[in-house]
C-alpha cells in the first residue's frame, strides 16, 4: 500500500505572525498544530510592513501586497478588499482539501465563494462576531445591515465554524447555523512568552498597562478619566498604552486634556516586550463599554495578564467580568469613572499575593497551544471528509 498523502490546508488571513495581534497569534498556533499533525499547509496573507523580520517556517507562507492605512495597518473596508479580492482569485487556482478563513466577513465571503466554485469545504474561525462590534461604531446603518447579511451568509455556508468561547458560539447560532457545525475550541495566549519571569521593564513610577486594540466598543478612555481621579491621591501613577486602533487619536487627546504627562503611548510592540510591561504593571486594564452588544467578549488581555501573574482591572460587565471574578484574576468594576478609580487606588494601596495562582490558572486554562491543537483537529476532520453530523 502506498503512503497516504497529507491533507492540504490553506489558511487565509489579512494578519499573520510576526505582526502583532490576537488573530496573528491564534492562527500561528493553528498552523503550527496543523503541521505537527501532518498537514501540508499554505498560508495566504499580506506582505509585512516595514520593520518586521519574517518567519522562516516549514510550511509555505505566501505574502502579497496590500493597502495599509496611515498607521501601517490593514484596517478599513478599502484595505480589507485590497487583500480579499486578489485572495479570491488566488484561492481559485490553489489546491486544498479545506480552506480556513479568519474575519472580517469580507475575507470570509472571498473564501466562501471560491470554495463554492471549487466545491471544497471551508472553516470559519470566529474569534468574535464582526457585526456585533460594528454596533458600537458610527458606521451607517445600511453598511451594518449589508455586513450582517455577508457575515450570516459566510457563517451558514461554512462546513464548520470554530468559536473561541461559548458566548461567541451562541452569537454564531443566532445566524441559523446548525449546532453540529459550531465547535468551541477556546482561546488563550502563548504561555511560553507571557510568563512571570520575563525581563523587567524597569520603570520606577507605579503604572497600569493597556495592551492591544483600542476601539470604540472597548472604551479605554474610562481609564484615563479614572487616572485623573487616582492622581489626586497617587500623583506618580501612570498608564502605558501599547497597541493601536480606531480610538487611539481620541485617547491621546483625552490624555492631554485630563492627565498630561501621565499617559504614554508606545505603539505596537512585540509579544515579548508587551509581556515585560505587563509583568511589572500594578494591573492590566481591560474594558468593555456596556450597551454595545459586545458583553460576551473575553479579551485576550485578561489571559496575557494572568499568564504574567499580573492582576486585571476590568471595567464593564458580561463574560469578561465573570472570568476575572470567578478565577480571582483581579478586580472588576462598573463602567464608571469613580468605581474604576477606586479599583485602581485599591491596587496602589495593597500588596498583591496572587501572582502564582494566576499564572497556574493561565497555564491550565488559557494556553494558545492547547486551543490551537483543538482547532487543528477540527480542521483536519473537515479536510478528511468527516463532516459534522
Amino acid at each position: 500500500m502506498g503512503q497516504t498523502k497529507p491533507l492540504r490546508v490553506v489558511v487565509t488571513s489579512r494578519l499573520y505572525a510576526p505582526e502583532v495581534g490576537a488573530a496573528a497569534f491564534r492562527l500561528r498556533a493553528l498552523v503550527d498544530s496543523l503541521v505537527e499533525q501532518g498537514a501540508d499547509v499554505d498560508v495566504v496573507t499580506t506582505k509585512l510592513p516595514t520593520g518586521f523580520t519574517d518567519l522562516e517556517p516549514s510550511y509555505r507562507l505566501l505574502r502579497w501586497p496590500v493597502l495599509r492605512d496611515s498607521g501601517g495597518y490593514v484596517r478599513g473596508y478599502i484595505q480589507y478588499l485590497s487583500f480579499d479580492i486578489p485572495a479570491f482569485f488566488r484561492l481559485l487556482v490553489m489546491r486544498a482539501d479545506v480552506v480556513v478563513s479568519e474575519p472580517p466577513p469580507t475575507t470570509g465571503i472571498a473564501v466562501a465563494l471560491s470554495s463554492l466554485i471549487r466545491r471544497r469545504p471551508f472553516v470559519y474561525y470566529a474569534a468574535d462576531v464582526w457585526t456585533e462590534a460594528l454596533s458600537a461604531t458610527s458606521v451607517p446603518g445600511v453598511v451594518k445591515a449589508a455586513m450582517r447579511a455577508v457575515e450570516g451568509f459566510v457563517l451558514r455556508r461554512a462546513t464548520m465554524v470554530l468559536a473561541v468561547s461559548d458566548p461567541v458560539a451562541e452569537k454564531v447560532a443566532k445566524f441559523n447555523v446548525p449546532a453540529p457545525q459550531i465547535k468551541v475550541v477556546g482561546n488563550g495566549v502563548d504561555t511560553a512568552v507571557f510568563k512571570p519571569d520575563v525581563v523587567s521593564a524597569q520603570i520606577e513610577k507605579p503604572y497600569f498597562v493597556y495592551t492591544g486594540t483600542m476601539s470604540e466598543w472597548q472604551g479605554a478612555g474610562i481609564f484615563i478619566d479614572a487616572l485623573a481621579v487616582v492622581r489626586r491621591q497617587f500623583p506618580d501613577a501612570e498608564i502605558r498604552f501599547f497597541g493601536q486602533g480606531t480610538d487611539e487619536a481620541k485617547l491621546k487627546d483625552l490624555a492631554a486634556a485630563h492627565a498630561p504627562g501621565a499617559v504614554h503611548f508606545g505603539g505596537v510592540v512585540s509579544p515579548a516586550e508587551a509581556a515585560s510591561w505587563i509583568r511589572d504593571a500594578l494591573a492590566a486594564l481591560v474594558s468593555i463599554k456596556p450597551g454595545q452588544g459586545y458583553d460576551f467578549a473575553k479579551p485576550t488581555k485578561i489571559y496575557a495578564a494572568a499568564a504574567c501573574g499580573t492582576p486585571v482591572v476590568f471595567a464593564g460587565q458580561g463574560d469578561g467580568a465573570r472570568v476575572v471574578n470567578e478565577n480571582a484574576l483581579g478586580v472588576t468594576s462598573a463602567y464608571a469613572i469613580d468605581e474604576v478609580a477606586q479599583a485602581m487606588c485599591g491596587l496602589l494601596r495593597g500588596t498583591d499575593l496572587g501572582r502564582d495562582a494566576r499564572t497556574a490558572w493561565a497555564i491550565e486554562n488559557a494556553s494558545l497551544q492547547a486551543s490551537g491543537r483543538l482547532a487543528a483537529a477540527e480542521v483536519l476532520a473537515v479536510a478528511a471528509g468527516k463532516m459534522p453530523a
